[in-house]
């Protein structure tokens, strides 16, 4: 592939030449003078950075600081630029916040107004979770909410619907049709593509989302070469139910799964509703953070609770086994050289899956302790039981000695207190900024004891306040 097209603010584009990992945030800036996109913590946390990308799953916000250039091909991207309209003409979110006063310094608007934007043309009124990749250091919360609320009515632009899928063809007198080999790196089209090249390039980097890769390069200052951009792997973005199993693909989005799981497994989509941010749902892919081997990623927990099987590919070998049996250590996963993640499969239903995730601020931050319980009584007997923490080791991990204590035994509240105390022999987890190991250690047998009064009916959603 000779270079990168797709369409900019409504006019196409073609880039040749860049680096793989030159980021959207500071081409924007650098080579387009389009200044609208701030730079600010540069780990897509802030979103001062926040642009619409359109492809055929629909427009979504996204980080820019983190999203490479290369990730773009034959996609739409509006900067708060192209937020407005012909003639300068302002969006009704513009307007809003205008109105509703909604900007001080205006240095997290832009991306406010994005986000905002992005929000109303998908017809999403959850304004607090849309808006919550968004910073904002002097305004407060409160106008800008006003200011959505105020416009979840309002007619979209149609100027907003012009980057719709079938308006990418405007890209076809720019745009490679053969996606493959370039300088530092290949774009595979599925994932036989994919297969044989990783098992030719073992020590390559596999880009998905790059919610985390992305900061490898913008903190980290990594030079990444060769890596491949996965987001052109359609056969690895699906999820299909058969035989009572969910089967989801490496490349399936966070926001994605999210919605999948939301009616049958309530508690494991309320958890992913707290993963990071929309823009960083939106990018970041289940393979990702399994992959990773983050011992506190927020997936795997779940996962394993579930009893998930990861399947693995290396050329044309595929293998399956127990997600809890890939991680070995601390970054350490029983993958080979060349081999990759091909997605993971669950029980589409668990009645007793309960996640927990205990952090400092509700929103956007990582877990101290992660949670997940999935117990199964039968006849007031537990008959089956599932539980693991992130947070706890230096992998996601079973807590063997606290299900031990609970199988057999009738499901009452001194079987599960018993359970709690022999957690302290599951664990021996470390002391760092996020939380000292007494208070994790704590934590999760107290959350073992919130399970059980879950499971009982009793109100335990930190959400909920009861005098």
């Amino acid at each position: 592939m000779s270079g990168i097209a797709f369409l900019l603010n409504g006019t196409p584009v073609r880039v040749e030449g860049e680096a793989p990992t030159r980021t959207l945030l500071d081409w924007l800036r650098e080579d387009r003078g389009l200044t609208g996109t701030k730079e600010a913590c540069c780990e897509g946390d802030c979103g001062a950075c926040t642009v619409m990308v359109t492809d055929d799953s629909g427009s979504k916000a996204l980080n820019a600081c983190i999203l490479f250039l290369h990730q773009l091909d034959g996609k739409a991207v509006r900067t708060v630029e192209g937020i407005s309209g012909p003639g300068g003409k302002m969006h009704p979110v513009q307007e809003a916040m205008v109105q509703h006063h909604g900007s001080q310094c205006g240095f997290c608007t832009p991306g406010f107004v994005v986000s905002m934007a992005v929000a109303h043309l998908n017809g999403a009124r959850d304004h607090d979770d849309q808006l919550a990749g968004n910073l904002c250091r002097c305004t407060g919360y409160a106008p800008i909410i006003r200011a959505a609320e105020a416009v979840e009515a309002a007619p979209v632009p149609d100027w907003m619907k012009a980057d719709q899928p079938l308006s990418l063809s405007q890209i076809s007198s720019v745009k490679s049709e053969e996606p493959g080999s370039f300088t530092g790196g290949f774009t595979p089209r599925d994932s036989d593509e994919l297969a044989d090249w990783y098992l030719a390039n073992p020590e390559a980097v596999l880009i998905a989302g790059a919610t985390d890769v992305g900061l490898w390069v913008t903190k980290s200052l990594r030079d990444l070469k060769p890596v491949a951009f996965l987001s052109g792997v359609k056969d690895l973005q699906g999820i299909e139910r058969r035989g009572g199993q969910l089967h989801v693909g490496a490349g399936v989005t966070i926001a994605a799964l999210r919605e999948a799981v939301a009616g049958p497994l309530p508690s494991f989509g309320e958890l992913l509703r707290r993963y990071a941010s929309q823009q960083v749902r939106n990018a970041a892919t289940i393979g990702g953070n399994i992959a990773n081997g983050s011992p506190i990623g927020d997936g795997p927990p779940a996962l394993i609770a579930l009893g998930a099987t990861l399947h693995l590919r290396r050329g044309d070998e595929m293998r399956s086994l127990p997600l809890e049996h890939f991680f070995l250590d601390y970054r350490k996963q029983d993958r080979r050289p060349g081999e990759f993640v091909v997605g993971v499969s669950f029980p589409d239903h668990a009645r007793g899956l309960r996640c927990y995730k205990i952090s400092k601020r509700f929103d956007q931050d990582i877990s101290a302790v992660c949670g997940c319980f999935n117990v199964t009584v039968d006849g007031g007997t537990v008959t089956d039981a599932r539980i693991a923490f992130g947070g706890m080791a230096g992998i996601p991990k079973r807590a063997a000695l606290a299900e031990a204590a609970v199988l057999g035994q009738p499901w009452t509240l001194a079987t599960v207190e018993a359970a709690a105390q022999a957690m302290a022999g599951d664990f021996t987890p470390l002391s760092d900024m996020r939380a000292s190991a007494a208070y994790r250690l704590t934590t999760a047998q107290n959350l073992m004891i919130r399970y059980f009064h879950d499971l009982q009916g009793v109100p335990v959603s930190v959400l909920e306040v009861r005098a």
